[in-house]
Parts: C-alpha cells; structure tokens; sequence
C-alpha cells in the first residue's frame, strides 16, 4: 500500500502577514517534499496537500502555529500514488471565489450539522430538503438521493441560482453540502441573507460524510479536485477520469463508450471543437 496521505483542511479565521507565512510555508513544503495548493488570504486558509505523513506532519505543525488555526485539523484519505503535480502556496483575496460582498463566515457562520446528525435524519425520513451547492459537473459522478440540485456550472453562479429557489424553502429545513464544506461556509450565510429561515450546512461535507457514515443514503462517487477524480464511500480512488477534451468526469462504465476516446473524445462531447475546463 502506498505512504501517500492526503490531508485538506481549511478555516475562516482573520489572517495577517500573509507574504511572510507564504514564504515559511513554501519552505516547509519544499523540504517536506509536499505537493498540492495552498490558498492565504485575509479571510482564512485552504489547504489541500499530499505525501507520506511524517512529513505533512512537519506542515501541520507551522500551519497551526498561525494565529487563529491552532485547533486546525485536516481530513484524510489515502492515495495509490501522488495527486498533484507540483506545490503551490497562493495568497487571494477569498480562500474561495464567490464574489458577494459582506459574507463573513468567520464572525456569522451558518449551523453546523454532523455527519452522523444527517444520518439520522435520513434515516427517519425527516422532511428535509438537501442542497447540493457544487458544480454540475461534480454532481454527475454521484449525491445524496433525493438531493436539489443547485444547477451551476461555477460557484460563482450560486447567487442567480438561489434566487431560482421555491420560495416556501425559505420556510423549510435546509441542509447543504458541498465537497468538504468550504463551500456551505459561504453559502449558507447567503441563504440565511437572502430569507431562508432554518439552514444548515453539512460539517466537512461528503468527505466527513463518507468517513463517518459510509455511503448511507448516496449514490455514486465524490468528485474531487486531483489526479484521483473520484473517491468512492469508503475514500478509495475510483475508476473515474476526464476527459481529455471537455474535462467532463466520466464514470467507468462511460469510458466503455464507443465514443470515448482516450486523449480525443467521450460520449458527451463528441463530435465537438475543445471546451474549456471547468471551473470551481
């Protein structure tokens, strides 16, 4: 079994000296021999990083020396060989892009549900409505059964699409979810500033999910942002890939496709001039 551990962790907290924290950490990485992105910014830290454990242990411990993320702890899940192909370390103005000025979720966060809080809920057949705030093109590898969809193709959009919301949701329990979470911590302040009166947001999103829960109540894969595509319920790398052309995910069975065609094609973009990736 391979020594490779993923570990991504973000948090909102107000951060200062950035350029300097940015080099201390470029440094660490590059002695650690790490791999994968970094994001600073006033608002908070994202990290997602790669390598055998002692050595994202030695991040860790100059991560949690920053003011604010001492109690920092990273999601982990376990990786056949190295995800990303080299390290960065950013400093942006939001740890993730959304662009709606006035969201602060360090000092207004939006409840926080468990995992295993959901999990009951689901399996009492509570009347729960169940958000997924991701990108189309995630959602089509698996969610949560009986999930809305937000329907964008970049986080960016999440504003137009809950004005496209039912209106008696905003009456209604909500509950949220994203990736890891990152996403719910600004979208759930959204929400609650455009009038939905009972929100939650998944606490660490599919991924704690799946850690705590397995797959109860989800169907398919979680897309994930690295060379895996896709983990399954038990945070295992699947067979899924993009495709070459359209950077779309494609699940086995769609690589079985006649029109799938390794480093050309796949079924949904067949026949096509090249597309951009998509965004997050």
């Amino acid at each position: 079994m391979s020594d490779i551990i993923n570990f991504s962790a973000y948090k909102f907290t107000p951060l200062t000296d950035l350029p300097a924290w940015r080099e201390r950490l470029q440094a660490v990485c590059r002695e650690a021999g790490l791999r994968g992105t970094i994001l600073l910014s006033p608002e908070g830290i994202n990290l997602f990083a790669a390598g055998p454990r002692p050595n994202l242990d030695q991040l860790l411990a100059v991560v949690r020396a920053m003011p604010g993320l001492a109690d920092l702890t990273p999601k982990e899940s376990p990786s056949d060989e190295q995800p990303f192909n080299r390290m960065l370390v950013k400093i942006k103005k939001e740890i993730i892009a959304f662009g709606v000025e006035g969201i602060d979720p360090a000092r207004h966060p939006t409840a926080k549900l468990p995992a295993r809080t959901l999990k009951q809920w689901l399996d009492e057949g509570r009347a729960i409505t169940l958000l997924d705030t991701r990108n189309d093109y995630e959602v089509r590898l698996g969610t949560f059964r009986g999930a809305r969809i937000a329907g964008i193709d970049n986080f960016r959009d999440f504003s137009a699409a809950v004005a496209r919301l039912p209106e008696e949701l905003k009456t209604s329990p909500v509950v949220m979810f994203c990736t890891g979470g990152i996403r719910c911590e600004k979208a759930g302040p959204y929400l609650e500033k455009a009038g939905f009166k009972d929100v939650h947001q998944l606490d660490g999103g599919i991924l704690k999910y799946f850690e705590e829960c397995g797959g109860a109540h989800y169907d398919g894969e979680c897309f994930v942002f690295d060379r895996r595509v896709g983990v399954d319920a038990s945070l295992r790398e699947t067979s899924s890939v993009l495709c070459f052309n359209c950077q779309m995910p494609l699940t086995e069975a769609e690589q079985r496709h006649p029109h799938y065609v390794p480093d050309v094609s796949c079924p949904l973009c067949f026949g096509r001039k090249q597309t951009a990736a998509p965004g997050v």
